[in-house]
């Protein structure tokens, strides 16, 4: 067994980051690519088929958990949440995208790869998963927040995201530590 695990939205603006742990269930292998490399639609469409041969572990933290925290340590977190919801075993294979190990030093069979989500099924499965999951996130927030756009950037920075922020200041979902929001009044 492996898990492979990937985050989405580490640099946002605002919302949560979500981190995600994916494991094979069977041996089939759904073919994927990393979320960014496919439409949004493309990514709910194959979504669709996870459940049937996946299981996954979620790491949700907070904007303000990213704030008091730090990036690095939120990252932590998110992976330690990931590891207890999917109840990974300590020596159990975890491939993790990037080239900075989040894992808790007791999982000693962790190995980190920059662009997994290209290579390795099981952290592409996490790539989308966590992308999709975030993004209905998101939407939701913007029914709250209509004029962020958060529909549209999904908490990145853009233009738009930037204008409101001058015009409406921040919301609850703002990460005060990231720039630009940080130093402005919260309204």
């Amino acid at each position: 067994m492996m898990i492979g695990i990937d985050e989405v939205g580490r640099g946002a603006w605002a919302g949560p980051l979500l981190i995600v742990g994916s494991r094979r269930k069977s041996g089939h292998i759904i073919a994927c690519k990393d979320s960014k490399m496919l439409t949004r639609k493309g990514r709910e469409e194959i979504f669709k088929t996870f459940a049937m041969y996946y299981e996954f572990g979620e790491g949700w933290v907070s904007a303000d958990e990213i704030d008091q925290l730090g990036l690095s340590n939120a990252m932590r977190l998110g992976v330690e949440r990931v590891l207890k919801n999917l109840k990974a075993e300590l020596n159990e294979k975890i491939i993790i995208d990037g080239n900075i190990n989040y894992c808790p030093e007791e999982y000693t069979n962790t190995t980190c790869l920059v662009k997994a989500d290209n290579v390795i099924n099981e952290v592409s499965v996490a790539s989308v998963f966590a992308k999709v999951v975030r993004d209905r996130y998101m939407l939701l927030e913007s029914h709250k927040y209509p004029k962020y756009y958060f529909e549209k950037n999904v908490g990145y920075g853009t233009q738009k995201h930037r204008q409101a922020l001058k015009v409406l200041g921040l919301t609850k979902i703002h990460r005060r530590s990231f720039a630009p929001m940080k130093g402005m009044i919260n309204d």
